[in-house]
């Protein structure tokens, strides 16, 4: 069953088109709400809540557009305002915490993917950009989305785009380079 269908089921009130839609893209929701809210818990939560959106609205989705570009912008517009929430509710000490622990929820959440030490290194410095870099390198170099398509994602001009990308191009190579250094 190919999404349209899944999509057609779920409005004429057939749960199962949900179902199909779920195991479809939970894996991948999942992964892109980690790489930005770097918690595993609150990823599931963002997931978790935007299906459920999805299902209550679903009335509303325009077939003739793809799902799983509305599924992702919306994974992670969502986890994006569930990092500025928890930011709001608890004050930072500076501290991103043990990169071990960062490791280990990575690890249970993509158990497929092999982490060695460059992948540790940028998995760190891609959780000391700020939320809103984390997503555009998220869209850009995990989802494969083009500048254009990000910037009908994020509703923001394609130079603002290009300039976030640009940004955290930048802090992620000063972060590695003197991650480098310190060894």
């Amino acid at each position: 069953m190919d999404d349209g269908q899944a999509i057609r089921r779920l409005k004429g009130g057939d749960i199962g088109g949900l179902e199909t839609l779920v195991s479809r893209y939970q894996v991948e929701a999942m992964r892109t709400a980690f790489l930005i809210t770097h918690d595993e818990a609150l990823a599931e939560d963002v997931v978790q809540e935007t299906f459920l959106r999805i299902y209550h609205r679903i009335r509303g989705f325009d077939e003739a557009r793809p799902f799983k570009a509305y599924l992702m912008r919306s994974v992670i517009n969502s986890a994006l305002n569930a990092v500025r929430r928890r930011e709001r509710a608890v004050p930072l000490d500076g501290d991103i915490g043990d990169l071990e622990v960062l490791l280990a929820q990575a690890a249970s959440v993509e158990a497929l993917v092999e982490y060695g030490q460059l992948q540790r290194q940028v998995l760190d410095a891609l959780g000391r950009l700020s939320p809103r870099q984390r997503a555009a390198v998220v869209q850009r170099y995990y989802l494969e989305m083009t500048e254009s398509e990000m910037a009908e994602s994020l509703e923001v001009a394609r130079g603002t785009v290009k300039w976030l990308l640009h940004a955290a191009r930048a802090r992620l190579r000063e972060l590695l380079v003197s991650g480098r250094r310190a060894e």
